[in-house]
């Protein structure tokens, strides 16, 4: 590791710890040359995660546009942003840990639709009727009788 100061490659690791989320190695090094104290991170490299959407076309996974969408499916109801954050994370950590570079957008949205259902059902529903592109009442009337017998039946 080059020194920032003097540029040397001549340096000691003076302490390692592992970062607060345990995806890196923390490490303070001093030059041996000219004295001075650094911080550097070691994480492993990854890949970006794509997204194969329905036309095909590929862009990067992002979170915030996953919690976006579960936002706007809670409007105005009793969801916390914490319950939602939380859900995004578990929703991209399922599909890092399934899938290496791409993951189609269709697992996305049966994640997404999995932990609405599991916080609130009116989101759920809500989420549901634009994904599933709901054409006409007896769909959405269809999925309101899956939603009820699933409930019915714990």
């Amino acid at each position: 590791m080059k020194c920032q100061r003097c540029k040397e490659d001549d340096d000691r690791v003076v302490d390692s710890r592992t970062s607060a989320d345990g995806r890196a190695i923390r490490r303070r090094r001093e030059c041996l040359v000219c004295g001075l104290r650094y911080t550097t991170y070691e994480r492993v490299e990854s890949t970006p995660l794509r997204v194969v959407k329905k036309n095909g076309e590929r862009v990067r996974f992002d979170r915030d546009r996953v919690l976006t969408g579960m936002v706007i499916a809670c409007e105005k109801l009793d969801v916390s942003l914490a319950d939602l954050e939380s859900a995004a994370a578990r929703i991209e950590l399922a599909c890092q840990e399934e899938f290496d570079r791409e993951v189609p957008s269709a697992v996305i949205g049966d994640l997404v639709m999995r932990e609405l259902r599991l916080l609130n059902q009116v989101a759920y529903v809500r989420f549901a009727s634009v994904y599933r592109e709901f054409k006409d009442a007896e769909e959405f009337r269809a999925e309101l009788e899956r939603l009820t017998d699933v409930e019915g039946s714990r």
